[in-house]
């Protein structure tokens, strides 16, 4: 391995490749972030998040200064399912979070917040070439001064859905490309009487449309205005001609689909005011998998383990989920007490869910086609989503809270995101996305038992103990991994209680001090 070496080395600096790095530093690790762009990208590309990776961001202590609203994140009263309104009024437990942001400012805030944990983020600099061997990987990076060798011990493929990472190493991304599609998207000025009090447009000669995805005879079309002032519009139509590749997107060509969708001239203008703008064409939409996310000492995260549409808005809920669930167990790796099986649950746990977001992805895509088969499931479908059994399954599917990983306990909670309690602790009222500020293992331990307490004593310089009491405690005791998923769980505290939670330590946070 080369003299110049190091724990892990990340490549791509988007917005997962910052998250993991975040992860690492948060456990002591420290990580090589290289990008081949000179410096953070502005292309607009996603324009929020949705679902749990909110919560995820909340227990970070990064949900408010990303312009999350004071307090903890709250639920959606309403959203869409392939341009279906979906009403959550009726919803018990509501798991549909909304954060408008759009990836450019997503990607200054997480530079922002790695750079101050001290990862070393490398602006123009590509990995060019790697050669894997049992100890790890050594590097070769193409940078502003010339080519240089970097060695690590694992090396994290963050790298887009072109991945050169996931090409080298020879994982393969079998999966299905659409080819009788076009979207158009863009920043726009509309004048300021097309919009409605609830975020839609009213259309001259047409007629109103709301705010998201609507689908028509036509085609369909997308309006939304995240940030004021800046409105944008898609445009997406089937069976059309393909434009040949190479052709530069430009205004007029937007402007023209959004008039064959709508069938009048909508009033709109090159956006006004700063960048960036978005200026877009996505054709040959990619449905694609990455068969495993793990070869030897490489993962895969993001795009370059999974590639899909971005309708309903799940890929940032998915990528930066995939960082937290592999950071802390590569952090366990290499502080030296991950059990020998740790790093093997990325690819078990993750690619499932990858699973699960491209059918759910590429069912909203068939929905929004157009002709008459596709307009009679629309409105059966419709009919289905006014019951609120059917619209909770609908949401707890697009904001990723039906996830529940594998963990031997039998528990109902294990497995599953920890709910975000209120609690009263030796500091005060705190809630528990505020326990996981550090990304460290908490025992949340909600009645006075020593025993459960003692059952832990060899891992408390891994695992963080705290005693606390709250009115609506769904157990009297719950183990939490780093990526706030409960490990284990308990209603009582008997032996076998105790037992089960020396073997979830165990399990997941390998073998006791001695």
């Amino acid at each position: 391995m080369p003299e110049n070496s190091v724990d892990v080395v990340i490549s791509g600096a988007g917005p997962n490749g910052l998250m993991l790095a975040g992860e690492l530093a948060l456990a002591g690790v420290h990580a090589i972030v290289l990008d081949e762009l000179p410096a953070p990208s502005t292309q607009p590309k996603a324009n929020g998040l949705i679902g749990q990776v909110i919560r995820l961001l909340d227990m970070r202590g990064l949900y408010h200064e990303f312009g999350g609203a004071p307090g903890a994140p709250q639920p959606l009263p309403a959203y869409f399912f392939s341009g279906l309104p979906l009403s959550f009024a009726e919803l018990a437990d509501n798991p549909m979070t909304l954060l408008g942001i759009p990836q450019p400012k997503l990607v200054r805030l997480l530079e922002k917040w790695t750079a101050g944990l001290g990862v070393d983020i490398r602006w123009g600099h590509r990995l060019s070439a790697l050669t894997q061997h049992d100890d790890g990987v050594d590097i070769t990076v193409t940078g502003p001064d010339g080519d240089y060798r970097l060695g690590a011990r694992y090396l994290i493929g963050a790298d887009g859905g072109k991945s050169f990472v996931r090409k080298q190493v020879g994982i393969d991304f079998p999966g299905y490309t659409a080819t009788d599609g076009i979207a158009r998207m863009g920043h726009v000025w509309l004048p300021d009487e097309l919009r409605t009090s609830d975020g839609g447009l009213e259309i001259p000669g047409f007629r109103r449309l709301p705010f998201g995805h609507n689908r028509l005879e036509r085609g369909g079309f997308v309006f939304a205005e995240l940030d004021p002032g800046r409105p944008l519009i898609a445009s997406m139509e089937f069976g059309g001609e393909p434009v040949p590749e190479g052709t530069p997107m430009t205004f007029e060509e937007l402007r023209e689909s959004v008039r064959r969708v709508l069938g009048v001239d909508l009033p709109m203008e090159p956006p006004r005011g700063p960048g960036p703008h978005a200026l877009r064409r996505i054709d040959n939409q990619n449905t694609r998998q990455a068969d495993r996310y793990r070869e030897g000492n490489v993962f895969l995260v993001g795009d370059a383990a999974h590639v899909h549409s971005g309708m309903g808005g799940p890929g940032l809920n998915l990528g930066l989920q995939d960082a937290a669930n592999l950071g802390w167990k590569l952090a366990a790796s290499i502080n030296g007490w991950a059990p020998a099986d740790l790093l093997d649950t990325y690819h078990t746990e993750r690619h499932p869910i990858g699973v699960r977001v491209m059918m759910s992805s590429l069912a909203q895509t068939a929905l929004f086609a157009p002709g008459p088969e596709v307009t009679a499931m629309r409105t059966l479908l419709g009919e289905l989503l006014q019951q609120p059994e059917n619209t909770a399954y609908i949401a707890r599917l697009m904001s990723g809270s039906d996830t529940r990983y594998e963990t031997d306990d039998p528990h109902p909670l294990a497995g599953r995101m920890v709910p975000d309690l209120t609690l009263e602790t030796a500091d005060g009222t705190q809630r528990v996305a505020e326990l996981l500020r550090k990304a460290r293992p908490v025992l949340l331990t909600l009645t006075d038992d020593p025993a459960i307490t003692g059952a832990t004593d060899g891992w408390r310089d891994r695992v963080d103990i705290v005693p606390a009491t709250s009115p609506d405690a769904p157990a009297t005791a719950l183990l939490i991994r780093p990526d706030g998923y409960v490990a284990w769980a308990s209603d009582g505290l008997d032996q076998s209680d105790s037992n089960r939670l020396h073997t979830a330590l165990t399990h997941w946070f390998g073998s006791p001090l001695t």
